[in-house]
């Protein structure tokens, strides 16, 4: 009897093997043959992790039904050890449950820029256990690629906010302040930098405004305004515009060159009516200095 056992269990492994190993060989074939037909980089990216997930799902159910008779074993000793498992992999099954809420819930998806346990990205891969994250910032100014991937375990999605910047409104405000001389045409100033601006915006004010409005439908939310705006304050050294405007989420630095760009183009054709202010410092007058000099 020990003997007819112990081939079972032989035999019922080398069938979970080879079963194993076909699935495996049936789903990379399924994406060879797929990947001839899907070009879009995108749209390849989802039909390949919908194999990998259907493979998946496949060596399950073959292993089910292969071990079938053995489930009522199983199912006793995975209720007695279930505390025991639950706990000592509870950094796991939040993450799977994470994962879940990110699929289900449409928190964000591949593209994404996001910012996710303190570290800013683009999303380029959601893991069962991990998102993988090309980083932006931190030694690199403004938004763009410093070079580091980051895996970020998916339970950070219930222990931390979970920044999105293209999901509904793939745009951001941004704000950039110009120092102007005192003296100078102010209302032809602030005409000058909305235009700029006007310029400089890329051409989607009508798409803005589009998903801003659908924005307005979904959500509890103020009908903001996305056109340009520029507003003056008054300091000790000089007039501050400050020009606020609409960006799309991957274009803030080239916006703001652009803008900053023609702004000082326009300033500089007409010096008669405007000028750029900078700090400088005039000595009035000074106290009398005594020098006394002694004689030997």
């Amino acid at each position: 009897m020990e003997y007819i056992a112990a081939e079972n269990v032989v035999s019922g492994v080398i069938a979970a093997s080879v079963g194993i190993l076909i699935i495996y060989l049936l789903t990379r074939l399924l994406k060879k043959t797929l990947g001839r037909y899907v070009k879009d980089h995108n749209n390849w990216y989802r039909t390949r992790k919908a194999a990998n997930v259907f493979g998946f799902v496949t060596a399950v159910i073959f292993l089910a039904v292969l071990y079938s008779d053995m489930l009522g074993g199983i199912t006793v000793i995975l209720s007695v050890a279930s505390a025991g498992i639950a706990f000592s992999l509870r950094e796991v099954i939040a993450s799977i449950a994470g994962w879940l809420t990110v699929l289900v819930g449409g928190m964000f998806s591949t593209g994404d820029r996001v910012q996710l346990g303190g570290v800013t990205g683009d999303v380029i891969d959601i893991g069962v256990l991990r998102t993988t994250i090309m980083e932006t910032g931190d030694w690199v100014d403004a938004d763009l690629y410093n070079g580091r991937i980051v895996k970020i375990a998916n339970s950070f999605v219930f222990t931390a906010p979970v920044y999105n910047y293209s999901t509904d409104f793939p745009f951001l405000w941004d704000e950039i302040t110009v120092p102007i001389k005192f003296g100078s045409d102010y209302t032809f100033t602030r005409k000058l930098i909305y235009d700029a601006a006007e310029e400089a915006s890329g051409g989607y004010d009508s798409e803005t405004e589009e998903h801003w409005n659908a924005m307005v439908r979904k959500f509890y939310i103020e009908d903001a305004r996305t056109e340009p705006m520029v507003t003056l304050q008054v300091n000790d050294n000089w007039v501050e515009y400050t020009l606020r405007y609409v960006v799309h989420y991957k274009a803030r630095r080239s916006t703001k060159d652009r803008l900053f760009t023609n702004i000082l183009e326009r300033i500089e054709q007409y010096p008669e009516k405007t000028s750029l202010a900078s700090a400088t410092f005039e000595l009035v007058s000074a106290p009398p200095v005594n020098v006394k000099v002694d004689e030997k």
